[in-house]
């Protein structure tokens, strides 16, 4: 009888224990009853919880957790229907007080986060929803992990997923867009027209400013060249009058035929000229190229020696060329 009530006690025993060890899985804590007043936390691994005395009370999640936020439809402040959808991130640091603090973690967190997004975006405009996601997902984290604070929750990221505009909107969102894009075609168009002539009337004007110098340049020359021409030929007259003056009849036979072969070449080369025909006083150009002569002698020291009279050459036609 006695080893009976002795197995049985060993039994309860063993069965106690066996209930009282809790075995915590990482990632999870476990919060501690004791007569229903919470008194400390199992860590993840091996934790003794007298039974009948003490019991868990809640398990709570410590690993970084996903909460959907279904779509929902938003009237922005310029009375704009949009569909929108998101994800909250969030992560356990206390369990009591996510444990005891809130009824309901993750209802709470779905009605705040979309209670907070439909603040967020009715505050803004339709084109500011579309193109300030970053924004909006800075709003509602700052706003959402100020108020979850006390649950012992951190807000790690809240993602805008999708925002959906009504079609007619679209519509008239691609027709801007395209209206955008041919305007900016047709300033850049215009744009480099302009630069275009401007840069052509440049090169015009250049043009006109490096002809006008050269003709100025040119005109400068030809007088220069004029003014030296003039200035031999007075020189010229003048040494011809000097030897006028001297007494020397041949300068001035040089000055004459000079003057008459350079009216000769003129007839030679007029492309109206087929025959010339020289008059009886063509003789007088012999006459004149004698006198180069002998002033060609003199000029060379053989003045004593006299020159021979030029002797004219025969010509058959209506004229004849006769001697002096």
């Amino acid at each position: 009888m006695l080893t009976t009530l002795l197995s049985i006690l060993a039994a309860v025993v063993v069965f106690y224990l066996l209930v009282s060890v809790k075995i915590v899985r990482q990632g999870y804590q476990y919060t501690i009853e004791h007569f229903g007043r919470f008194t400390s936390v199992a860590r993840p691994g091996f934790n003794f919880v007298p039974a009948l005395v003490y019991r868990v009370g809640r398990k709570v999640n410590m690993m970084e957790q996903v909460i959907d936020i279904p779509g929902q439809e938003i009237i922005t402040r310029d009375n704009a229907m949009v569909s929108t959808d998101g994800v909250v991130f969030f992560q356990v640091l206390d369990p009591a007080k996510a444990a005891y603090e809130v009824s309901d973690l993750y209802v709470a967190l779905l009605q705040l986060t979309t209670t907070n997004l439909r603040t967020v975006m009715g505050s803004m405009d339709l084109d500011e929803t579309l193109s300030k996601r970053d924004e909006i997902n800075a709003r509602l984290l700052s706003v959402v992990d100020h108020a979850t604070t006390a649950w012992g929750v951190k807000i790690t990221r809240v993602e805008i997923k999708d925002i959906r505009p009504p079609a007619d909107i679209v519509n008239a969102m691609g027709r801007q867009m395209k209206a955008e894009r041919e305007k900016r075609a047709n300033i850049l168009e215009a744009e480099g027209t302009r630069a275009s002539e401007i840069l052509r009337a440049e090169g015009q004007k250049q043009a006109r400013i490096l002809e006008a110098e050269g003709r100025r340049e040119s005109a400068f020359r030809d007088a220069e060249a004029r003014e030296r021409a003039a200035e031999a030929e007075a020189k010229a007259t003048q040494l011809v009058s000097d030897a006028i003056e001297k007494g020397s009849s041949q300068s001035l036979n040089y000055f004459i035929a000079q003057k008459y072969v350079e009216a000769v070449g003129k007839f030679a080369t007029s492309p109206n000229a087929k025959t010339i025909l020289f008059p009886v006083e063509a003789t007088q150009l012999i006459g004149s190229l004698g006198g180069i002569g002998e002033l060609a002698k003199s000029a060379l020291g053989d003045r004593d020696a006299p020159l021979p009279p030029p002797a004219p050459s025969p010509r058959t036609g209506p004229f004849e060329i006769k001697g002096e």
